[in-house]
C-alpha cells in the first residue's frame, strides 16, 4: 500500500510543456516564497464560508453533461471538485457558489483534465482571486490535455500565483474537520496515462458516514481500486463514475463500496446516453437508490456524522430503472432544495480502511446506536414525503436491513417513535440475510419487502425523531435517532 505523504508542488512550466505549449516560463508558482503544505491553504484573514454547524455538506451542482461538487467541512473549509463544462465557462458553478455565499475556495480538486470537468477552472480562479478571498491550492493528477480550456486553466493558475499540487495515491489533503484520503491515481499511471483511468479518487469520512468520488474512473482504475482496497472502499454515498457510463460503477466496485445511495451527474438528454441502462441495472439489482442531477436538480447531502440527509430541488424517482421517468430540470435553476431522505451507514464496524488513520470524532452525531442483536440496521429514513405528508403517507417510510448471516424472526417485534406511536410486526414475518423491508406509514398489503403501519397520519417528524425496535422479550433491538 502506498504510504501517506503530503502532496508535492509542481511547476506550471512542466505541465505546459506536456500540453505542447513550450516556451512558457512559470511566474514564481514554484518559488520558495510560495511553497507550502496542504495544511496552509486557509489564510487567517479569510472569512468563513456559510456555517456548516458541525456538519459536512456535499453539494452536487446541476451543471448538465458535466460535474461540479462543492464540499463545506464541519470547520467551514471549502473544497470544489471540478467546475463544469467548457461550454458554460463556469457560469453555473459561479452562480451556485454565489448563492451559497462561498467567499473562498480552500481546496480546488481537478479530478482529471477533460474539458467537461475543467471548463470553469479559469473563470473560478480568476473570480475568486480578483473579487473574493482567493483559492488556497489546486490539486491536479498531472496528466496534461492539448486543449485551449486546459491552457486557460494553467494560465490562470500562473497569473494569480496559485499553488498547484500534482496529486497521487497516498497523498493527503488536509480538509479541516474530516478525514480525506487520496486513492488515485496510482504511481505509475494506469493505461498509458489515459486521463479517465487516472482520475483523482477521494474518499472522505465524517464520523460513521463516508463519500467516494471517483472522477471519470472506468473499468481499469475501478479494478485497481477494488484489488488494492477491497471492502475498505465501503462508503455511505458513491458518486457514479464517468457520469454513469456503462464502463464505470461496475458490479465489483458496487460490491466493495456497498453504498446506501448513488448520485449521478449528467444531462437529461446526454448525447452519450448517460446514465447507461447497464449501470442503472447494476444499481437496481442491489436495491441502491439513485439521485440524478438532471431530474432532481441540485442535490445536497448533509452528514452529521451518523446519518446523511439528501435534499434536492425536485422530488423525482430514485429507483434506478425509473430515473428517466422524472421530468428534466435545467442547470442554473434557483429553486431551493427540500429534504427527501435520510441514509445511515452500516452499524457494524469497518474491518479495514484504505489507509491507517484514527477514527475521526463526531462533532454533532446525535444519539449513538443501540443494537443488541447486531443484525438489524436502518438503511434509510424518509420522514418528509413528497408534497403534503398527510396526503402521501406511504411515501413516508423506514427501511430496515438484516446485516447478519442468519434470518431474523421479527414477528411480534415493535417499532416506535419518540411520541410512543407503536407498530407491531405481523406474526411469522422473517427478514432474510442482507434483505431489506420498508415500513410505510400508510396502508397497504404486507409483503416480504413492504410492511404497512396503517396509520391515518404521519408518524416520523421531519425535523428529527428516534426509531426504537423492541423484540418479543421487550428488549431493545435497535435505537437510532436522526
Amino acid at each position: 500500500m502506498v504510504q501517506s505523504r503530503e502532496v508535492a508542488s509542481v511547476t506550471i512550466a512542466v505541465l505546459l510543456v506536456l500540453a505542447g505549449c513550450g516556451g512558457f516560463v512559470a511566474n514564481g508558482v514554484d518559488s520558495s516564497a510560495n511553497q507550502r503544505t496542504a495544511t496552509e491553504t486557509t489564510t487567517p484573514e479569510a472569512p468563513s464560508p456559510a456555517a456548516a454547524n458541525g456538519t459536512l455538506e456535499v453539494h452536487f451542482i446541476n451543471v448538465g453533461q458535466s460535474v461540479a461538487t462543492l464540499l463545506v467541512s464541519p470547520d467551514n473549509e471549502t473544497m470544489l471538485i471540478d467546475s463544469g463544462d467548457f461550454t458554460d465557462d463556469g457560469e453555473y458553478v459561479l452562480q451556485y457558489l454565489d448563492r451559497q455565499d462561498i467567499d473562498r475556495i480552500d481546496h480546488f480538486v481537478v479530478s482529471h483534465n477533460d474539458a467537461d470537468h475543467i471548463g470553469g477552472n479559469a473563470a473560478v480562479i480568476r473570480h475568486y482571486e480578483t473579487e473574493k478571498n482567493g483559492v488556497g491550492a489546486v490539486y491536479d493528477p498531472g496528466i496534461a490535455a492539448s486543449t485551449q480550456t486546459y491552457e486557460r486553466y494553467l494560465d490562470a493558475v500562473d497569473a494569480y500565483n496559485v499553488t498547484l499540487y500534482e496529486t497521487r495515491e497516498g497523498d493527503r489533503i488536509r480538509f479541516a474537520g474530516v478525514e480525506t484520503t487520496v486513492l488515485g491515481p496510482p504511481e505509475p499511471y494506469l493505461e498509458n496515462a489515459a486521463r479517465n483511468e487516472n482520475s483523482i479518487v477521494l474518499r472522505i469520512e465524517h464520523g460513521e458516514t463516508s463519500f467516494l468520488f471517483t472522477g471519470d474512473a472506468e473499468d481499469d482504475q475501478e479494478a485497481y481500486l477494488v484489488e488494492t482496497y477491497g471492502s475498505g472502499l465501503r462508503s455511505t454515498v458513491l458518486k457514479a463514475g464517468h457520469h454513469g457510463s456503462a464502463s464505470s460503477t461496475s458490479g465489483s466496485l458496487l460490491n466493495a463500496t456497498d453504498p446506501r445511495t448513488v448520485v449521478v451527474s449528467s444531462a437529461y438528454d446526454s448525447q452519450y446516453g448517460h446514465p447507461s441502462n447497464e449501470t442503472l441495472g447494476r444499481l437496481a439489482a442491489r436495491s441502491v437508490p439513485a439521485y440524478w442531477t438532471a431530474t432532481h436538480g441540485d442535490t445536497v447531502l448533509t452528514s452529521n456524522g451518523t446519518a446523511v440527509t439528501v435534499s434536492t430541488q425536485r422530488a423525482a424517482p430514485t429507483a434506478p430503472l425509473s430515473l428517466r421517468s422524472g421530468n428534466p430540470i435545467a442547470p442554473g435553476t434557483t429553486e431551493p432544495v427540500q429534504p427527501r431522505a435520510i441514509y445511515f451507514d452500516r452499524s457494524s464496524p469497518r474491518t479495514d480502511t484504505p489507509v491507517a488513520t484514527e477514527t475521526p470524532s463526531v462533532t454533532d452525531g446525535g444519539t449513538p446506536t443501540e443494537n443488541t442483536s447486531g443484525d438489524l440496521i436502518i438503511d434509510r429514513v424518509r420522514a418528509d414525503a413528497a408534497g403534503d405528508d398527510r396526503d402521501n403517507l406511504n411515501d413516508e417510510y423506514v427501511v430496515f436491513r438484516n446485516a447478519g448471516a442468519e434470518p431474523l424472526e421479527m414477528g411480534g417485534w415493535t417499532v416506535a417513535d419518540e411520541a410512543g406511536h407503536t407498530y407491531t410486526v405481523p406474526d411469522g414475518f422473517t427478514l432474510e440475510p442482507d434483505a431489506t423491508v420498508t415500513l410505510h406509514t400508510g396502508s397497504g398489503t404486507d409483503t416480504d419487502t413492504d410492511l404497512y403501519w396503517g396509520s391515518g397520519r404521519p408518524i416520523w417528524n421531519n425535523g428529527g425523531d428516534t426509531i426504537t425496535v423492541t423484540d418479543t422479550d421487550n428488549e431493545t433491538v435497535l435505537k437510532r435517532s436522526y
